[in-house]
């Protein structure tokens, strides 16, 4: 599933991102990106195996929730510096595009 592959994608660069933060953020800001990166991609998993459209949509409208998280956590990290605007720009957009393709598949179901 092609919204899966890019979650997957998503979650990997949340975390090349936040190795460069301070090593005190680690149970703090850094902690909860990666977990929300990851639920992103585990809602998707979990949803794809529910026997009904309704249920799906419901883990998909989770891993969009998800997705959100991780977008203030960019903020934050973008307000204190641990991030660059360039480096925000970038994983902004990819959120974007991950945003617009849950969207759509959610859209799809019935």
């Amino acid at each position: 599933m092609r919204v899966w592959q890019l979650s997957r994608v998503f979650a990997s660069k949340i975390y090349k991102i936040t190795r460069k933060f301070p090593k005190d953020e680690l149970f703090g800001l850094i902690s909860q990106l990666r977990r929300a990166a990851i639920s992103i991609l585990l809602n998707i998993a979990e949803g794809a195996d529910r026997k009904s459209d309704a249920e799906f949509k419901r883990f998909l409208r989770i891993a969009l929730t998800s997705l959100e998280e991780v977008v203030s956590g960019l903020y934050i990290s973008l307000d204190q510096g641990f991030l660059d605007r360039q480096e925000f720009i970038s994983v902004y957009e990819d959120a974007s595009i991950l945003a617009a393709k849950l969207n759509s598949l959610i859209n799809t179901l019935h």
